[in-house]
């Protein structure tokens, strides 16, 4: 929990995963959103209407499935496991569902990402979730690269250093991370 003007404990979640870009483009998700005009000319995945601001671990919860947003009942928060947050049945805010607001949050990826939540918890058929927390000393390429959908997690593993390293020296790879992608490569 935060206190009044204290947001340490938040962050920004994509509702589409920035990781699954290219899937937003093939499949133009980006006309859910109408809050960036088309001829900007960028993604509209990082729009205001595919993001919710979230306690951080409530962020990881989102990000694997394990909790949802159903706009199709009245907004019901919908916990998939241990709801250690006491956040099941409980209704997203009103102020982020606004239809007044230009910037509300989109249904249709509010509704995309609940049926995602339902394939991988209900069916086990949804996007994968992968395993973050290596134990030291673990391999962690080896891991990767013997697991399942070894490519998938390898390309959103290294979209999302790429994107890290982006934000950190202005736009260019660390040389760790082109000897990463040169060794997948192999």
């Amino acid at each position: 929990m935060s206190t009044a003007g204290n947001w340490t404990a938040f962050e920004a979640a994509h509702i589409f995963p920035l990781e699954l870009e290219i899937l937003w483009l093939e499949f133009n998700y980006g006309r859910w959103v109408d809050d960036i005009d088309d001829d900007a000319g960028i993604s509209k995945i990082n729009s205001c209407q595919n993001g919710l601001l979230l306690w951080s671990d409530v962020h990881k919860m989102f990000d694997q499935y394990l909790l949802s947003v159903n706009p199709d009942d009245n907004y019901k928060i919908t916990v998939f496991g241990v709801d250690n947050f006491g956040m099941d049945g409980r209704v997203l805010d009103p102020m982020c569902r606004n239809p007044e607001d230009p910037h509300h949050v989109s249904d249709q990826l509010l509704r995309w990402h609940f049926r995602q939540s339902i394939l991988a918890n209900v069916r086990g058929e949804g996007e994968p979730v992968f395993e973050h927390d290596f134990p030291p000393g673990t391999d962690m390429m080896k891991e990767i690269r013997e697991g399942p959908y070894a490519q998938e997690r390898f390309e959103r593993e290294l979209a999302a250093r790429f994107r890290d390293a982006e934000g950190k020296d202005g736009g260019c790879p660390t040389e760790e991370l082109v000897a990463t992608w040169r060794w997948a490569q192999v």
